[in-house]
């Protein structure tokens, strides 16, 4: 490959068991298969928002809580990694917040600030 050139490996997203990986925040539009994983998980509701979310293949498969670090996942697939994943991208995004001081929120690029609102619940 020619210096500078970018290879297209690298630009692939994460996989995990050959499924494209994603992690993000939740949005309101999520609270249906929020529902649903917490149902197949033995919980009567999702957890505490705000929620950080892992998709594999395009599929929920489990949700973390930035509030309480509760977690719902995927009794029908294995949800392990992807759980471990979510922890280490919530640790990442406490310690960017720590570094910046009080006052400041992290949000997702894209997305108005009052539907990003701490402690937003995706069940309202």
């Amino acid at each position: 490959m020619a210096p500078g050139a970018r290879s297209r490996v690298a630009d692939a997203p994460p996989r995990l068991d050959g499924d494209a990986l994603t992690i993000r925040f939740a949005f309101p539009d999520d609270a249906l298969a929020l529902a649903r994983l917490a149902m197949i998980d033995s919980h009567e509701e999702p957890p505490p928002g705000p929620l950080l979310l892992a998709e594999s293949g395009g599929e929920l498969r489990a949700a973390l809580s930035l509030r309480d670090n509760s977690v719902i996942a995927d009794p029908f697939h294995p949800t392990v990694a992807l759980v471990e994943l979510l922890r280490a991208r919530a640790e990442q995004l406490r310690s960017a917040s720590r570094e910046r001081g009080p006052g400041r929120v992290v949000r997702p690029a894209g997305r108005p600030a009052d539907e990003l609102q701490a402690g937003w619940d995706p069940s309202s």
